[in-house]
């Protein structure tokens, strides 16, 4: 992939950017941090306050240390380091939505040092509310928080069907499978998981569609047929629908189908954070063993070679007008989002550089 990065693009890159900003979710990083980052992530939402302390207990479970800070840091080590060796000489932020380093007091740091415009790569490689516009909203936010002078901030595009990405997703679904004893390979099963979303969401928005681009590209990368893409995480009031089937009910299926192994490969997900560590490590992992189902999870990209060079990439589309790498027949993710992007559950169109409007921030709940 080195030979798809132009070797010293320094000069243009600074004349139109002058920093990269990595923007994620955030998590906690000790166990007085699990509430008080609860609560950032429902501000503002009418949560019941037995479902808080439910969730609490998942990071209470692992010391109230959610993996996600960690691994963001390696990325940004290794993103950093891949640019250097490129000669993109251009400084890495990073801010998140919920929990420290929080994007207000990041946009406040480089204002300070006199930045004036950057890129942003925001750790979630599909379209979705919650993956994108709110990201969206979440900069124009912290832009009027610090006032005039703020940095803007422009979005690279999702990167669901970049080679930097699906490619690694299939190097790990192909390791996982090879564990798996070679006379029951075949017949083995593959679950793609990735984050549920509210079905109003999932209509308003490429979600969907693109996971299942994913989940095949990688599928027919891995050299592997028989697949599903499944859903877990699922929060929210019970009456709400959601995208599934969930994990665990699949798990029941594949085991009543009379399927003796499957690989789950959280697709959703370029680190394995909480969700990972949680949601499947433990819940899927503790109905698997329930069930006599061997399972095998499939690694996160996290900081593969392969997808830290997919991020200079991204850049350089940019800014020196590189070719725009995809896999499969859906072409390259549009730069610039438009009005009715990843709207909220009305369908309405949300302007990033105004508030949040009516319920459409609330949707994605515990």
């Amino acid at each position: 992939m080195t030979n798809h990065l132009i070797q010293n693009p320094k000069s243009k890159i600074q004349n139109q950017y002058d920093a990269l900003l990595v923007l994620s979710f955030g998590g906690p990083e000790g166990m007085d941090d699990v509430i008080p980052f609860l609560e950032n992530v429902l501000r503002g939402r009418n949560v019941p306050q037995e479902r808080l302390m439910e969730v609490a207990e998942h990071y209470y479970h692992f010391g109230g240390v959610s993996p996600i800070n960690k691994q963001n840091r390696a990325l940004i080590a290794a993103l950093r380091k891949e640019m250097e060796e490129h000669g993109m000489h251009l400084p890495v932020y990073w801010g998140n939505r919920n929990w420290h380093p929080l994007l207000k007091d990041t946009m406040n740091e480089m204002k300070a040092d006199g930045i004036r415009r950057a890129l942003a790569f925001v750790t979630s490689a599909y379209s979705s509310y919650s993956g994108c516009r709110q990201y969206l909203e979440d900069i124009e936010q912290a832009r009027e928080a610090v006032g005039a002078n703020a940095p803007h901030v422009d979005k690279l595009r999702a990167f669901y069907n970049h080679p930097g990405f699906v490619e690694p997703c299939a190097e790990h679904v192909r390791a996982a499978l090879e564990r798996i004893p070679e006379a029951r390979r075949t017949s083995s099963r593959i679950a793609f998981t990735a984050h549920s979303i509210p079905l109003s969401f999932a209509r308003n928005s490429d979600y969907q569609t693109q996971l299942e681009e994913t989940c095949r590209l990688v599928a027919e990368h891995a050299g592997h047929d028989r697949w599903q893409l499944v859903f877990q995480s699922r929060s929210g009031a019970p009456h709400v629908p959601w995208l599934g089937p969930d994990i665990c009910d699949h798990l029941r299926d594949l085991k009543r189908e009379g399927a003796l192994d499957v690989v789950v490969a959280p697709v959703g997900f370029i680190s394995d954070h909480m969700e990972i560590i949680y949601d499947l490590d433990t819940e899927a992992r503790r109905v698997a063993s329930e069930l006599g189902l061997n399972m095998i999870r499939a690694a996160t990209v996290g900081t593969h070679t392969s997808f830290v060079k997919m991020i200079c990439e991204l850049i350089l589309e940019r800014t020196d007008n590189a070719p725009k790498r995809f896999l499969g027949s859906r072409g390259a993710s549009q730069d610039v989002c438009q009005p009715d992007c990843c709207p909220g559950r009305t369908g309405k169109e949300i302007d990033t550089g105004t508030r949040r409007r009516g319920d459409a921030a609330k949707e994605k709940s515990f």
